[in-house]
């Protein structure tokens, strides 16, 4: 990755017709008549991985270090990510938009005006995302926050419908109404209920469907790339959440954190920011290359191992046969999904 001439790193779908073809090539349909290439494929495992190391690192700043602000932890994820991004487009390792090559022009002017502007409501989708994603994390424990967080794919639906007109079949249909199902089964005894904390994660459901719809409505008609779309999102969200930052106090209890200085918290907050990043990008990929319901399904198969990982290190919920049976039918209701997506339902 780090010399121009090596292979540029995958950042949208390429038109059809072009490279791929229906021989063999990373653009390849997995199977006959498979409705997922293997590029997607790729991406939807890469989100997943990304994801649950993702919730584990952050759930340790939030609950072991008690770390009290969320809006921080976004904030540093979002400069760390912009820091990255300048410095490989500067080092020509990758380019933000569709038909520029890495090579184009040593200016980093990066993309005009017009163009950031145009991207401004995926940005604040994005923003709104972020701090509602980061706050959820601490509200409920980690396997109840998965268990909420699949009924995401409702909302996904719903908002794909209204911007797109987006329909889907009958299987479909079926394996999100039972995933929706096993949700709510799996949390119906879940002694630790918190109104506040349960309320922020639905929202964090609504913002998160909007974010990926967005993603798939705005981010093909800009003419950029994952990397030029994660550039305008840094560009725009980082200047407002560092001011939202400052006024609420939250820099100033940064500073007096106890645990700022202490190696261990430092780490996780590092490995936090830069999987901030590969998420962020693999986000991008899996939406364009697949769907927007497609990532979201990704998220629900990636609930089984965050939800054995957190039940182990963090602890929170115990695991009745109630629990068992509602996180089995959204496991089904997932593969079911992803079954269907493989054949081209």
């Amino acid at each position: 990755m780090g010399s121009p001439k090596g292979a540029v790193l995958p950042v949208s779908d390429p038109p059809r017709g072009s490279g791929g073809g229906s021989g063999g090539g990373d653009d390849a349909l997995l199977f006959k008549g498979s409705a997922m290439t293997r590029r997607g494929a790729y991406a939807a495992l890469s989100y997943m991985s990304c994801a649950v190391l993702l919730v584990m690192f952050n759930k340790a700043a939030l609950s072991s270090y008690s770390f009290p602000c969320a809006n921080v932890i976004t904030l540093l994820q979002i400069i760390c990510s912009t820091c990255i991004l300048y410095a490989m487009r500067r080092w020509k390792i990758i380019s933000f938009t569709v038909a520029e090559p890495r090579t184009a022009s040593d200016s980093v002017n990066l993309v005009p005006l017009r163009t950031l502007i145009h991207t401004l409501p995926l940005s604040l989708a994005y923003l709104l995302y972020m701090i509602t994603s980061m706050e959820s994390v601490r509200g409920v424990n980690v396997p109840m926050y998965t268990t909420l967080r699949r009924t995401t794919v409702l909302f996904t639906l719903i908002v794909e419908y209204l911007l797109t007109k987006q329909k889907y079949t009958s299987p479909v249909l079926g394996s999100v109404a039972l995933i929706v199902f096993g949700a709510f089964v799996a949390g119906a005894r879940d002694l630790s209920f918190d109104a506040y904390g349960y309320a922020i994660v639905f929202l964090a459901n609504i913002t998160t469907a909007m974010y990926l719809a967005t993603i798939n409505r705005i981010g093909k008609s800009s003419g950029l790339n994952s990397f030029g779309l994660m550039w305008c999102n840094g560009l725009v969200c980082g200047p407002i959440l560092l001011i939202w930052t400052y006024i609420r106090g939250d820099l100033e209890l940064t500073m007096n954190f106890p645990h700022l200085y202490s190696p261990g918290f430092q780490v996780v907050m590092l490995l936090s920011c830069i999987l901030a990043f590969f998420l962020n990008y693999s986000i991008f990929l899996n939406t364009t290359l697949n769907s927007a319901l497609t990532q979201t399904m990704c998220g629900n198969l990636k609930d089984v191992f965050t939800i054995g990982i957190g039940w182990v290190i963090f602890g929170g919920l115990p695991f009745d046969l109630l629990n068992i049976i509602g996180q089995c039918l959204g496991f089904i209701g997932s593969g079911l999904y992803a079954y269907c997506k493989l054949k081209g339902k």
